[in-house]
């Protein structure tokens, strides 16, 4: 199968890339600088490189880009500068969430095409009761207010919830939620939640980016795990003590 990644060379997409290669898979990697890749993945010959901005595409050149491909994961993030938090374009995540999901979905295939979208725990999953505190939800009002990358995750994983839906033939999503992210050199246990188990506020836990690109890998590989988790929002915490609220 083949699988587009966008944001592929940030942090965590890179991993991603790196991962689904190591497993055989062919992966289309959209990147505006593609020397980030390194060059071990720029000479796999699984990975073909799109250069450019997803933002700057326009829909014919996104229904080329998720053509032949089964899956699409996207680690699209803001860059942590004033322009980066506060210029152009607010929606990245969210629209191309939108066109690369209605470029899935216009695709003619034998099984629903997944969409994996990197999402975090400041988000809350909104089909589910999940119970926030009073603290916690005053702190998120002022996050909507004051970073808009923010609003930006929240509605994504809105678009999903609602736009997409859970009964669509030609498309199913997850939407991967770690908490606190650092970075590691390989992949350890962790534990994957249907919501969160402590506060991504005032208790943060650990995720380690390592982690987060092999479960979102095994969604696009593992037939098992894409149905225990399709539609769904789980939480990833790094497992052991603290991380993951076990003792």
């Amino acid at each position: 199968m083949t699988s587009l990644i966008v944001g592929a060379t940030g942090a965590t997409g890179r991993l991603l890339v790196r991962e689904l290669l190591g497993r055989g898979q062919r992966v289309k990697a959209v990147a505006r600088t593609p020397s980030r890749l390194g060059d071990e993945l720029l000479c796999d010959p699984n990975l073909a490189v799109i250069e450019g901005s997803i933002a700057e595409m326009s829909d014919r050149d996104i229904a080329q880009l998720v053509s032949g491909c089964g899956a699409a994961a996207s680690c699209l993030g803001h860059n942590l500068t004033f322009q980066g938090v506060y210029g152009s374009p607010r929606r990245l995540v969210t629209d191309a969430t939108r066109r690369i999901c209605e470029a899935l979905r216009e695709q003619e295939r034998d099984l629903p095409a997944k969409f994996v979208l990197m999402n975090t725990t400041g988000n809350r999953n909104r089909d589910l009761e999940e119970q926030v505190s009073f603290a916690q939800k005053s702190v998120l009002v002022l996050l909507r207010l004051l970073l808009p990358p923010h609003v930006d995750n929240e509605q994504a994983a809105d678009y999903l919830r609602r736009k997409v839906g859970q009964e669509d033939p030609r498309l199913g999503w997850v939407a991967v939620r770690p908490d606190g992210l650092v970075d590691e050199d390989t992949v350890s246990e962790y534990s994957l939640h249907p919501s969160p188990i402590r506060s991504a506020i005032f208790d943060a836990g650990v995720t380690s980016r390592i982690n987060v690109a092999h479960f979102m890998a095994d969604l696009i590989t593992d037939a098992g795990v894409w149905s225990d988790w399709q539609g769904r929002m789980p939480v990833i915490y790094n497992a052991g003590g603290k991380e993951d609220g076990s003792t």
